[in-house]
């Protein structure tokens, strides 16, 4: 182990777009980490203050710097964007949602994962809610036509006990160890910035959402490994940025479950399928709809 002094900063950037306080809560985290970092925060043109309240509340420290986008590239763009500007191709990366709090000591439990394993590319922490129980999507499979049928039905429940059930999302307990999984969080993940780079970087034909499925399946490709490191914990206030847009979020979603598909498995599967699985994908869309709404509904009225 390298001494304190000696270690090498671990580049972060952070996409923002109308987070609010929990920007400033989420770069605080960061700062307070026991390891050295460069802090890029991307503002996807913000109307909320949140940039002004994080230069007001940052203003002591050279370690973060913000880049001001006049409209909103996307999620994926703007990662790249930012991962543009980095000096070097060796070293970590840190790509972490503007609604997450890092725990004490969780950025160098992910760091040490990485350092001890030569073959992983990314990992990601357990990440939790308010309550500190382990949150959906934390640790997952690479969705495929059945697996997300039987999660998007429900009848995921089952796999627990009938391996035929099985969904995209691992059901807890989750593993106590640092263990390899097939997909983790995209709310936090920390990678090798050399195989990003090789990877192609982020996809940004993604609007928001499966852009971290579609990284992770282009280093599985490459062979190379995802870590899910339950000693790194990392608190994620879900749906801060979209709240003020479900509708446009939900399409989102859908529309990257889409791509996904279409750009990794759509050529393995009949015609007949794959025209089946883009219905039921935009069939979901439109009998979740007004479940996003009533969540906007909710949130409005418990603020």
């Amino acid at each position: 182990m390298l001494p304190a002094g000696d270690i090498p900063e671990i580049d972060v950037i952070v996409v923002n777009y109308n987070a609010g306080e929990a920007l400033t809560r989420c770069i605080q985290s960061v700062l307070d980490q026991q390891t050295p970092v460069r802090v890029t925060v991307v503002d996807n043109a913000s109307g909320d203050g949140s940039i002004e309240r994080l230069k007001h509340s940052i203003s002591h420290t050279g370690r973060v710097r913000v880049r001001l986008n006049s409209q909103n590239l996307g999620f994926a763009r703007a990662i790249n964007e930012a991962a543009g500007q980095l000096t070097g191709q060796e070293g970590y990366l840190l790509i972490l949602n503007p609604d997450c709090e890092m725990l004490p000591g969780s950025l160098n439990a992910l760091r040490t994962a990485l350092d001890i394993d030569p073959l992983a590319a990314l990992v990601g922490p357990d990440v939790i809610d308010l309550e500190g129980k382990s949150m959906r999507g934390t640790l997952r499979r690479f969705p495929d036509p059945w697996s997300s049928l039987m999660t998007f039905s429900g009848l995921s429940r089952l796999g627990r006990w009938f391996p035929l059930f099985r969904g995209v999302e691992i059901p807890g307990p989750l593993p106590e160890r640092t263990t390899p999984a097939e997909a983790v969080s995209g709310a936090c993940m920390l990678l090798r910035k050399s195989e990003f780079i090789a990877a192609g970087c982020m996809d940004g034909d993604y609007g928001l959402h499966c852009e971290d499925l579609d990284l992770m399946y282009r280093l599985h490709q490459r062979r190379r490994r995802c870590l899910f490191v339950p000693s790194a914990r990392v608190f994620h206030a879900q749906g801060v940025s979209s709240a003020s847009r479900p509708v446009w979020v939900h399409w989102q979603k859908h529309r990257g479950l889409q791509r996904f598909f279409v750009k990794f498995q759509a050529q393995q599967t009949s015609l007949p399928l794959r025209w089946l699985v883009i219905v039921g994908i935009w069939t979901r869309f439109a009998v979740t709809l007004p479940f996003a709404w009533l969540k906007r509904i909710l949130r409005r009225a418990g603020a």
